[in-house]
Parts: C-alpha cells; structure tokens; sequence
C-alpha cells in the first residue's frame, strides 16, 4: 500500500512584490510620520483614517481599467457579485467619504492620511505592491489659495523631517496651462474635450519624461514614436514638428524669476481662454507664497511639472529633492521626487453630480525615509532595551521587579526569557537586541545588595580601539546598589 506523500510545506517568504518592515524600519517610518502629522495638525487639518477596502467603482476611472473592473489593483468578487478592490491610493477613498458625509463635514473639509496602499503592477528594485503614503487635502475650496496653503505645508513638512532649504524644490505648475499649450497646438479641443485624449495621454507621459530622456526623447515621443536602447518602440502622439516644437516651448518655459516664467507662459497660452486662467492661477500662487515668506529657495514655477494622473484640473506641485546620491552602479544623480499633487475638482462630482473643489498632496513615505537614510538624518530612537540577565531562574521574580521599576521610570526594558544557563548567549542576545545596558545580578551581588551594570555601547567601542584615550577613565562596567538601579541606569543611559 503506497504511503501518501507528506503534505509541502509552506514556503517561508511574502508574494512576490512585499516585504516585511523590523523594528527601526517601524520606528524610523513613525517617528518621521509624527512630525509630518504635527505640522498638518498646526495648518487645521485633522486625521482620517478609510477602509483598506474599497468598490472598484468607487476607486475610479482613474485606474488602467480596459477588460477586467480590478485592472491594475487586487480586487476580487464579493458574494453579492461587486467587485471590492484594495484602496489604490488615499484619494479616491477621501472623495467618497467627502460625498457620504457632506452634510456633516466643514466645508472646507480639510484631512489628512498615512497608510498602505496596494497596486497590482509588476514589482522591481525598490518597487513593491503595498508601500505607504502620506496624503493632506483640501475638499470644497475653489480658491487657489488652497493650493498655496498645500505647498507651503509641504515644504514645511520636508524641513520638519531634516531636509534643510537647498536640497529640496517644490514645484508648481497648472494643467490649465498645459491645457491651453496644447489647445494652441491643436491637439485639444474645448468644445470636444474627448477628442484628442489619446494624443494628450502621451504628451503627458512624454514631458513627465524630460529628466530622463531629455529634448530629442520626449520629441521623438512627440512625433511618431522612441525606440530604446532595448529596441522596445513606444508609439507616439503623432504632433507635426510644429505642433512639438509649441509643446517643448512650454517644457522649457522656465525662467529666472517667477515673474519672468509666467510673461513667457502667457506668450505661449496667447489665444486660449483655458490657458490664461491657468497662468493667473499661477501668478496668484506664487503672490500669497511669496506673502508668507516662501521664496524661490524652497518654492518655484516649473512648466516642467505635469503629474501623470489624468484627474488633475489646476495646480500640480511636486516636491523634489536636489542632493546627489550614488546609484547602484556608484554614479551620481539626484534623489528625484518624493510628493507630489494637484487640484482636482472633478473627482467627488463622480458620487454627488455636482462639481466639488479639491486640492491635495501625497508624499511617498517609503522614498522619504529612504532619503532621510541616505543623508544620515534619522532622528529615531532605535537604541534596544535594558536587559535584566537572569543568573538564577529561581529568582525570576526579583528580575522581574528590577525591570518593572526601570519601566516605571520610563526606561525601555526587558527581562531574559530565554534558558539561563549560558550566561555568554545572554549577553549575545543583549548585542542582537542593540541594548545599551545589561543588569547582571548573581547570588553574591544579591546578598550584597548591589547589581553590576554593564555598558554594552560603551565595551563595543573599547574592543573595536582599546587604546582610545577618551574612554580609559569611564569603566565599562560598574557595580552600584541594588536601590540606585534606576538612577545609575539614567547616568548610564545619559553618558
């Protein structure tokens, strides 16, 4: 009789495009997440948390939806046969809550969200199918100031985290402008906003590629289409030379002065009632920032910026950062965005029917702190706990006392749990844990009142130089009495 085959056991990894975040990835990611909150706190907007789960038709057209309603996201069928999705974005969630509950919110609604979010795309380095986000919007506003109250809280924010004025950039740019570029091109037509989409779906795509495929690329895009270096060809949007000619006039609009960049934007938008209310949209921005004291160093006017999203109506800003980092092959480039947003007026009108302003930004937090990292500004507190060893299990509870006063006294703490027997794999788990301190308490400590402590950061340094003259007066361990735990453990801790 043949034996059934032992069931497979399962492979000890996440799906393919997550990953699992440890201790100071957490603590990192919160602490940064706290600050960012404090100054959305301090400009009137309050917290919102939404359902992880949303209808796909609540989620929007703003997907890649073409056969399948769940395109794009991780969404399946319900028994009631809707189609539910895990949220794409913090968006799409805020204008269905701004529609449910708008007879009972401020109007102005003014919210912000941190959370993950899901997209079912193709994974690569440093890309994933679940990473957070850190959204702050403004719902039932038409006044650009709006905007210029979510740019100024932007750049706000990236100081706030230790991203110091002259290595980031916030820039702004309007859709309306681009609109009128591209209506004085002739690819777009007022009366007949479908016609034309298309072709403006890969203008977009082709300027928000500038940084990276620079003037012939995005031209090449432009007209007929790009092959890359891999010989893939990507079609393109068909524009004669001198429609593409207008198009990269505005890419390169950018001037000295802001005042300087919106005359030669109002050049190009000559003609197109579109694009003069985008340019004096503009100016009005750039004039209540410059009110409040935000100048070119933190805050500019880039015809560059375009946002990808096809829900964008008005303002789009991006923050940018400008340090230089090493690439994997050791070259140098900027870090590149980490936030970015836009006004969006049409969004929650899908629910009501009636066209509801709205304006918003959203950082990508993992990029954030990612960046933080490769500056070495982290402000986190990763140190690990004070451990109590255990040289007599029998004693437990008398450690167990030590680590509850050194709790009370809100240290970080933590009793061995593990078999007390080897003493030196206490002391390994100590230095697994990044403890500063380990208490070490025997039978003749205990009848002699006392407990020795054993500074864990301070002897690391010492093996790694013992001829360090700085530490030669400070011992690394020290006997104190077993009633000064707590305050000996502060100095050490201090020190």
């Amino acid at each position: 009789m043949a034996q059934d085959k032992p069931a497979r056991r399962p492979r000890a990894e996440p799906p393919k495009g997550f990953r699992d975040y440890f201790g100071a990835e957490v603590t990192e990611r919160k602490a940064m997440l706290d600050k960012i909150a404090e100054v959305y706190h301090r400009y009137g907007f309050d917290p919102l948390e939404t359902s992880a789960v949303e209808t796909v038709e609540a989620l929007g057209k703003f997907l890649p939806d073409v056969d399948r309603p769940n395109e794009g996201v991780f969404g399946w069928q319900d028994e009631d046969a809707d189609w539910l999705a895990l949220r794409y974005d913090l968006t799409a969630p805020l204008a269905r809550v701004a529609a449910q509950y708008r007879n009972d919110l401020p109007s102005p609604y003014r919210r912000y969200a941190m959370g993950p979010v899901w997209r079912n795309e193709k994974p690569g380095p440093g890309r994933f199918r679940q990473f957070y986000q850190c959204d702050a919007d403004t719902v039932g506003s038409a006044s650009v100031a709006a905007d210029a109250e979510i740019c100024a809280m932007l750049s706000d924010a990236l100081e706030v985290v230790g991203i110091p004025r002259g290595d980031y950039v916030v820039k702004v740019n309007n859709r309306k402008v681009l609109n009128g570029v591209m209506e004085v091109a002739g690819v777009l037509d007022p009366l007949d906003p479908e016609r034309f989409s298309a072709e403006r779906g890969i203008v977009l795509r082709a300027i928000d590629k500038i940084d990276r495929l620079g003037d012939d690329g995005v031209r090449a895009l432009l007209g007929e289409g790009r092959k890359d270096e891999s010989g893939d060809f990507t079609k393109g949007a068909g524009l004669t030379p001198d429609q593409a000619e207008i198009v990269m006039g505005f890419i390169s609009a950018k001037r000295a002065t802001g005042a300087e960049t919106v005359a030669r934007l109002r050049e190009l938008v000559a003609g197109s009632a579109m694009g003069a209310e985008g340019v004096q949209e503009l100016e009005s921005i750039a004039e209540l920032l410059a009110a409040q004291g935000y100048g070119t160093d933190r805050i500019v006017l880039d015809p560059g910026v375009v946002r990808g999203l096809g829900y964008y109506t008005g303002p789009v800003y991006e923050a940018e950062l400008t340090f230089d980092i090493l690439d994997e092959k050791g070259r140098k480039r900027q870090f590149g965005s980490v936030a970015g947003g836009g006004r969006y007026d049409d969004l929650v009108k899908r629910f009501t029917g009636q066209s509801v302003p709205a304006t918003g930004v959203s950082i990508g937090v993992d990029r954030l702190l990612a960046a933080l990292r490769a500056k070495g500004r982290v402000s986190a507190d990763t140190t690990g706990p004070v451990v109590v060893t255990v040289m007599d299990r029998d004693r437990m509870a008398d450690y167990m006392a030590m680590v509850g006063e050194l709790r009370a006294a809100g240290i970080r703490a933590e009793a061995y749990l593990g078999n007390p027997k080897n003493f030196g794999n206490q002391l390994k788990y100590a230095d697994k844990r990044a403890s500063p301190v380990a208490v070490i308490q025997g039978g003749n400590e205990a009848a002699a009142g006392t407990v020795i402590l054993k500074d864990l950061i301070l002897g690391a340094k010492i093996a790694e130089s013992a001829t360090l003259e700085e530490w030669k007066d400070r011992p690394a361990q020290v006997e104190v009495p077993r009633a000064d735990l707590v305050a000996a453990v502060k100095r050490m801790l201090a020190q």
